[in-house]
């Protein structure tokens, strides 16, 4: 599979909406039931990038938008700063060919370079593919929270898994750069 990494922009929410809806409708990453439409996701988009964080997309020779992925805040308290949450959608087609692997690698790069200390997957649906794809890029299981949502006529599990980036809790982070000026200091 050729494609390359490129910084999303808003352009790509129709493709980004389009995959997104294939993983509520048919899968459990998202706990969400009925997908949200282009102007919901381009308003979660621009939450995320105004703050600075990285929105990644992978698109083939053609420009076909074959995935994406973005972190986020875990919570908006100002003391979790310092960690990220990871999220990653492929289109079905891209599916099983080792592109989350090369997102989720890129997100690890890139908010390690802004000053991120830690990165959390909250797995939805205990998928075994995604805790697989977390675990070697050394991601490490924190926590399993038993029947967290109902969809799809079963109980989900959500799983809690956890990275340390750059020098993680090994010194103290500094406040006045990025990301200790988040949520206002």
């Amino acid at each position: 599979m050729t494609y390359h990494l490129r910084d999303a922009s808003p352009t790509d929410i129709p493709a980004i909406t389009d995959i997104y809806r294939d993983s509520v409708l048919n899968g459990s990453a998202s706990y969400e039931i009925t997908p949200p439409d282009e102007a919901e996701m381009l308003q979660r988009f621009r939450a995320i990038t105004e703050k600075g964080y990285p929105y990644v997309v992978a698109e083939d020779a053609d420009g076909t938008l074959l995935g994406y992925a973005y972190a986020s805040a875990f919570r908006t308290r100002p003391a979790y700063r310092w960690l990220v949450e990871d999220s990653i959608y492929l289109s079905p087609l891209a599916r099983g060919r080792g592109l989350g692997k090369v997102l989720l690698k890129e997100l690890i790069e890139r908010c390690t370079g802004l000053g991120f200390r830690q990165m959390a997957a909250v797995i939805g649906g205990a998928s075994s593919a995604s805790a697989g794809l977390h675990a070697a890029l050394g991601f490490q299981m924190v926590g399993t929270m038993k029947g967290t949502g109902f969809k799809h006529g079963q109980w989900l599990d959500t799983v809690f898994m956890q990275r340390e980036l750059g020098a993680g809790t090994t010194t103290p982070p500094d406040l006045g750069a990025y990301p200790g000026t988040l949520f206002g200091g």
